[in-house]
């Protein structure tokens, strides 16, 4: 359980930075059929899997925009080793994603029988990105009551900004991006892990690279964008 959410963070922060809509935000021209690819790589640069993400659903309400992405991850060897999809909503000059949607759904079906509670604060994405901002914290807290015992997991994502702005080449092209710089931290147990993370966000792209790292500052994956289609 504890790996599927901490999957699921990982795949937060691409999804979050990659959906916007033309009306409402000015990072990615959103469309239903609009398609991205990222390969995701280890420490050592080797290719762990890739993910497919694709907007299905665009449903624009006065100055709101509700979206849905299928996201499809591939392993090293082809073979299909998740999917799930997102409910995200663009209103005024903000990106936001509800964390309750990022729950895989076979992991609810799991722990069906099980008391859960699911709270949290929403990470946003503002139109007006510059160098030297600093953005809202953002957080998500589970808790799983079984037999008369409570498990609680956190993730907290802190110390948000925007790093500074770099030109950076894939083959899916070359692109002007903003560097968002964030640490992540989760709790589990009695276990408390912090994973840096830094994000290239390009204008009318979405992400283009992100990197996680350990503590002291040593790359623990990457992802690039291989892929993407209009």
């Amino acid at each position: 359980m504890k790996t599927k959410l901490l999957f699921t963070l990982a795949l937060l922060t691409c999804i979050t930075t990659s959906i916007a809509q033309d009306n409402c935000s000015k990072f990615y021209p959103m469309n239903e059929g609009v398609s991205m690819e990222y390969t995701n790589y280890n420490k050592k640069g080797k290719v762990e899997g890739v993910s497919s993400y694709k907007v299905v659903e665009a449903i624009n309400n006065g100055n709101v925009t509700n979206a849905t992405m299928a996201i499809d991850l591939k392993d090293n060897k082809g073979k299909d080793a998740y999917s799930t999809t997102y409910n995200l909503t663009c209103t005024g000059n903000m990106v936001t994603l509800d964390y309750e949607s990022l729950l895989p759904s076979e992991m609810m079906e799991q722990y069906g029988d099980m008391d859960i509670e699911i709270s949290g604060n929403d990470i946003e994405i503002p139109n007006d990105l510059s160098v030297g901002q600093k953005l809202n914290d953002a957080n998500v807290a589970m808790k799983i009551s079984m037999s008369g015992i409570n498990m609680n997991m956190t993730v907290d994502m802190t110390n948000r900004n925007v790093e500074k702005k770099e030109s950076i080449s894939t083959p899916a092209g070359t692109y002007d991006c903003y560097v968002l710089y964030s640490e992540n931290r989760s709790k589990m147990m009695m276990a408390n892990q912090v994973y840096p993370s830094r994000v290239w966000l390009a204008e009318g792209v979405g992400m283009v690279k992100q990197e996680t790292y350990k503590k002291n500052g040593d790359l623990m994956s990457s992802t690039l964008l291989t892929a993407h289609s209009k």
